[in-house]
């Protein structure tokens, strides 16, 4: 378990990173650093912190130096967090850094080129709010979302189990994709939605009866655009970091709307109702598609030589088979072997799985859990 966190950047997504641990039990000693010494008085107040710095008296008092904390959270948007992957590495710490970063691929990799003393997991909590600042903070914001993990072949596995602990005990589900993967998916589910939102929001107010509409705005509309409220400065920053993903998602948009212009214009209500019902089929087998059925455990065991990557490589074949981790755990046999033990929910292809472990060379069983 980890003993002490460091959070960097005390806002929306990092207070609540705070405001989860502190409830934790045991909770772990948790700090924080912002630039704002407003934030760091507000994380004391409430309670998320023990201690908060600002950003420059953290760097002169030596608080990212070995041996302070276990791991460093930067809550911070991607450009910023670069500059601190870069400061805990000249100043030699040499726990576990993580960030919150929307897109992932940039600091995976600015991580790799460092070799720092440090093990970097690539972190995604997939969850928000409209409102932005440590007063938006909630204990409950991660409850239930997916948090992503991004291991890579040099990921050291006590590393990657310490995090997923971390994960769960905030209360998130943990899943492990590939950093490229991960930029890919969220250019779909997350970055052009955005951008979808605030267009719907100007083109209403660009038209001439747009004040009137506003006016008329009723919860479909809201409901729709409610994203679209976020915070400006942010939103640019994950529109240029993830440019090409973005804007081959829009343009695969603009060809999915398209086809719903073509049938409305040439009034073919069959075409226009089998687009329809397609979306909304899919649209009502989210929840039952991606929640578990039942409280059935299964535990998954892979023996295996504990060598750099095993973690990434086998976290990913679970990820793409549509299963979640609910625990991992590693019982070493020999020095440089050990069975990999990961405990399933009842979602996903576990046959699937199972068939595409095989293929990559391991030999796994899986068995029921017993409650209890």
């Amino acid at each position: 378990m980890l003993q002490s966190v460091l959070i960097i950047g005390l806002g929306l997504i990092g207070g609540s990173l705070a405001a989860a641990t502190a409830r934790m039990q045991p909770a772990p000693e948790a700090a924080g650093i912002d630039a704002d010494p407003a934030a760091c008085r507000t994380a004391v107040e409430r309670g998320f912190v023990s201690q908060a710095w600002t950003e420059k008296d953290a760097l002169s008092q030596g608080v990212l130096g070995p041996g302070r904390f276990d791991l460093v959270v930067i809550a911070t948007p991607v450009g910023q967090a670069i500059k601190w992957l870069d400061r805990l590495a000249d100043a030699g710490f040499d726990g576990i850094v993580t960030d919150v970063c929307s897109t992932k691929s940039a600091i995976v990799a600015h991580a790799a080129r460092l070799d720092p003393p440090y093990t970097f997991i690539g972190g995604h909590p997939m969850a928000g709010s409209e409102r932005s600042g440590i007063d938006a903070a909630a204990e409950t914001l991660f409850d239930g979302a997916y948090y992503v993990l991004t291991p890579t072949s040099g990921t050291d596995t006590g590393a990657f189990r310490a995090m997923h602990e971390f994960v769960t005990r905030l209360g998130a589900r943990p899943i492990a994709i590939p950093a490229e993967s991960h930029d890919e998916a969220v250019a779909l589910i997350s970055h052009v939605p955005h951008v979808a939102a605030a267009a719907l929001v100007a083109l209403v107010a660009e038209q001439p009866a747009g004040n009137e509409a506003l006016r008329l705005a009723a919860g479909g509309f809201k409901d729709m655009t409610r994203i679209a409220a976020g915070s400006p400065d942010l939103w640019t920053g994950i529109c240029l970091e993830n440019a090409d993903r973005i804007a081959s998602g829009l343009a695969r948009l603009e060809g999915v709307i398209e086809r719903f212009r073509d049938a409305v214009v040439r009034k073919d209500a069959q075409a226009v109702r089998s687009l329809l019902a397609q979306a909304a089929e899919i649209r009502r087998s989210l929840p039952a598609r991606w929640v578990p059925a039942s409280a059935t455990l299964y535990e998954l065991a892979i023996p295996m030589r504990d060598r750099p990557g095993v973690i990434s490589e086998i976290t990913t074949l679970v990820g793409r088979a549509g299963c979640n981790i609910e625990d991992i755990e590693i019982d070493h046999v020999t020095e440089d072997s050990a069975v990999l033990r990961v405990v399933l929910t009842d979602e996903g292809d576990r046959e699937g799985l199972l068939r595409a472990l095989r293929e990559t060379g391991y030999s796994a069983s899986v068995r029921v859990l017993e409650e209890g």
